[in-house]
């Protein structure tokens, strides 16, 4: 791509603003396990190293007859859904407004923690206030400090998220419904998808065979497609951050890297190394084409078991993504390389999505020719894995995460409180 000692110099200059904070809970650390999430603020750019294996399954509630295989014929994704349903679709249906209800923390009661970060905690709630088994009652409520959100400069990207969120209304992203604050922390009511994490269920299968990889990543095009026209580029894309809907749709979350851009050039060091663009590694400025990148990763990623680029340290991973090296598996599908080679172009000049067609390359590559495009927006293609949801507030299919609620009650002052007053 590039002469070697140009990129390292250039690596080891991007890598200068790297502050390296590893987690303290760690599941199982496994070789070539580490996943690393990147947040940057202002100078400083902070790594959370989060251990994963990408061929050992953490604890999942996929079902055992599941497990053993992964494959949809590609027939079958123009076909509209059968109607083997744990929950009709009536009944999970939300509106962008929750029919123009008016909501007060009080009226939710806690019922688990479904996920945590560096500076807070995602909790399954329920609104108290809902008697009748039609209105949407269980919520994802993001709960994040307000000390913590400060401390580690992230205002920028907290407000960002906010923004960009009340402004979508897609398929295949999570609605947020009410934001608030306290005197300790910010919260965002969103949408509950209680299918759990598509990484969950890519772990227990080891990897995707090519008919459902297709079904996921065009749900996921779909997405980045419109974001796109909005001028977002979302620059957090990974199975981790893929939420399955009580019927095994896509639902994309954690909007806190995403980023109104417009016309124009982003700098800014974020996301997770593993899906990083040579471009945001180099420091060159980028666009909408990062995205495009992590995508054609996550196709990888699916189909393989693994992400093309992986170490055990970001240098690594950085070394790799700059060298351009893949690896490619004899058995692999040929039409899905095709694709994933024109999506990982170094040149983004040159990468399928960022020439003049845009996405529309994407979405004609033919290996996505058995997808009717209408179809999968109206979610009528049947999904090749239904979760097991047995009622819309079950959490059966998230991990269980230590339910210490004390880091939430440190109060912030007037001054620091006032920074959030459109929350």
């Amino acid at each position: 791509m590039q002469s070697r000692n140009t990129a390292d110099k250039q690596l080891t200059a991007a890598m200068g603003k790297l502050v390296l904070r590893a987690t303290s809970s760690l599941d199982e650390p496994t070789e070539n396990s580490s996943r690393i999430v990147l947040s940057a603020a202002a100078d400083n750019v902070t790594a959370d190293f989060v251990f994963e294996s990408p061929r050992i399954a953490k604890k999942t509630n996929v079902d055992p007859e599941l497990a053993g295989s992964s494959e949809v014929h590609v027939d079958k994704l123009m076909r509209k859904p059968s109607s083997r349903r744990t929950i009709r679709r009536r009944t999970l249906k939300i509106s962008r407004e929750t029919d123009g209800r008016q909501f007060r923390l009080e009226q939710f009661n806690w019922l688990k923690t479904v996920g945590t970060g560096t500076f807070g905690r995602v909790v399954l709630c329920e609104d108290s206030a809902v008697k009748d088994d039609t209105t949407p009652k269980y919520f994802a409520m993001k709960i994040l400090r307000i000390r913590d959100v400060l401390r580690l400069k992230q205002v920028e990207h907290i407000n960002n998220e906010k923004s960009i969120l009340e402004r979508l209304n897609h398929p295949f992203i999570v609605n947020l419904f009410w934001t608030k604050h306290d005197t300790s922390n910010l919260y965002m009511l969103l949408e509950y998808a209680p299918g759990g994490e598509l990484f969950s269920y890519l772990r227990s299968v080891r990897r995707f065979s090519s008919g459902t990889a297709m079904f996921y990543a065009a749900e996921i095009i779909l997405a980045l497609e419109y974001l796109h026209e909005r001028s977002i580029v979302y620059r957090d894309l990974k199975p981790e951050n893929l939420l399955l809907d009580a019927e095994g749709h896509i639902k994309v979350t954690d909007f806190g890297f995403a980023k109104e851009i417009n016309e124009r050039i982003a700098y800014t060091l974020c996301g997770t190394p593993d899906y990083l663009a040579p471009e945001i590694i180099l420091g060159r400025g980028y666009n909408k084409g990062v995205d495009y990148w992590a995508f054609g990763i996550l196709c990888y990623e699916m189909l393989v078991g693994h992400p093309p680029f992986f170490s055990d340290n970001p240098m690594g991973i950085y070394e790799k993504i700059l060298d351009g090296l893949v690896r490619w598996p004899k058995t692999m599908d040929l039409v899905a390389k095709d694709l994933i080679k024109k999506l990982l172009a170094g040149d983004r000049t040159k990468r399928l999505g960022c020439m003049k067609e845009g996405v529309g390359e994407i979405k004609s590559h033919k290996w996505f020719r058995p997808i009717n495009w209408t179809s999968c927006y109206e979610r009528k293609l049947e999904p090749p894995y239904v979760p097991k949801v047995s009622h819309p507030g079950d959490a059966r299919n998230f991990d269980d995460y230590p339910e210490d609620w004390s880091d939430t009650d440190s109060s912030v002052t007037e001054d620091q409180l006032a920074i959030f007053q459109d929350f």
